[in-house]
């Protein structure tokens, strides 16, 4: 048996039914189409190559050469890219949100602590648990290239965000007591620390979205204690104050009610006597007579005609049954 599965017929005569030159032509037809094959294989992986960046991410075409010098020089790719592969390579970065946690829970994130630590104004270590998003601006991903030169989206958030990130709380927290971070400043403390990031991550394109504690921040029990016997203190300070104050409402209510009371006396007792007043000052002689003449005009208007039956005598006190008329 020879090559490409010719078979040669004994005593060097050709198979039966084959011809020798039939023989020959599908040996070199079949030894073009491997040859272009063999070609077409090496000219798109070495020499030509196409790719397709899809929705959502942006790629950078980079010369392997490393004649690129700023970011101006590194064209943006999407869509369907054609490149050689001889001359650049095309690298791909997601531009839609990225979010990452670091705690010490090893069922959220990788399967070690990743807990943050850092130092208050006074030196006291305190650990916390931290949430971040943020994501790469697609005009600027040839920046975020050149300043990095990674092609791994994962090493630059675990490796040089995380140090940002941690570096960024350690600068704010040495300016904030203990007790500030772990109450009610708690709020500022994070919107400082994520401007922070931000202002370091803005000039290689990077926005930072989202920033903040997972749960508490933990400090040592002792002053976990301190902290929330305070706070307790304070709290009943607050509720004294308000119920005094609520009280002294209530007193000033009942003076003020009681006060209101007596003017409204005064102020009756004085509409009276001055009713009483005016009536003394319009009684006359003239009056009292005609109020006289009119008390005897209504007796007149009500008497019957009778006779009175009973007489009292004048000095002797008896009294005479008159007699009937007749």
């Amino acid at each position: 048996m020879a090559i490409f599965g010719e078979v040669q017929a004994p005593h060097g005569r050709a198979p039966e039914g084959l011809d020798p030159s039939d023989v020959r032509k599908f040996l070199r037809t079949g030894a073009v189409v491997v040859a272009v094959i063999v070609a077409a294989l090496i000219f798109f992986n070495y020499v030509a190559a196409v790719t397709r960046i899809g929705a959502g991410y942006v790629g950078v075409e980079v010369l392997l050469s490393g004649s690129q010098r700023g970011p101006s020089e590194i064209p943006i790719k999407t869509g369907w890219v054609f490149y050689s592969p001889l001359r650049s390579e095309v690298i791909e970065f997601p531009t839609f949100v990225q979010t990452v946690k670091w705690t010490h829970d090893p069922n959220e994130g990788h399967p070690v602590n990743e807990e943050m630590s850092y130092n208050s104004k006074e030196g006291m270590e305190i650990y916390s648990d931290v949430s971040l998003s943020y994501a790469i601006d697609p005009k600027m991903v040839p920046d975020f290239y050149l300043k990095y030169r990674l092609s791994n989206l994962d090493a630059f958030t675990h490796g040089i965000l995380r140090d940002v990130v941690r570096n960024s709380l350690n600068e704010v927290a040495s300016t904030y007591p203990v007790e500030d971070i772990y109450g009610e400043r708690k709020t500022e403390f994070l919107h400082k620390v994520e401007a922070l990031i931000q202002s370091k991550m803005a000039p290689v394109g990077v926005g930072i979205q989202q920033f903040g504690f997972i749960g508490a921040p933990r400090v040592p029990d002792v002053i976990s204690s301190a902290i929330t016997g305070k706070a307790q203190a304070i709290q009943n300070a607050e509720r004294a104050q308000n119920e005094l104050a609520q009280t002294q409402a209530e007193a000033a209510k009942k003076i003020a009610e009681a006060d209101g009371d007596a003017k409204s006396e005064v102020a009756r007792a004085q509409g009276e006597a001055e009713a009483n007043r005016i009536r003394q000052a319009s009684i006359t002689p003239q009056l009292l007579e005609l109020r006289r003449l009119e008390n005897q005009r209504a007796l007149v208007d009500k008497w019957n005609g009778q006779l009175p039956q009973v007489e009292s005598g004048n000095a002797s006190g008896m009294m005479l049954q008159l007699p009937k008329p007749q």
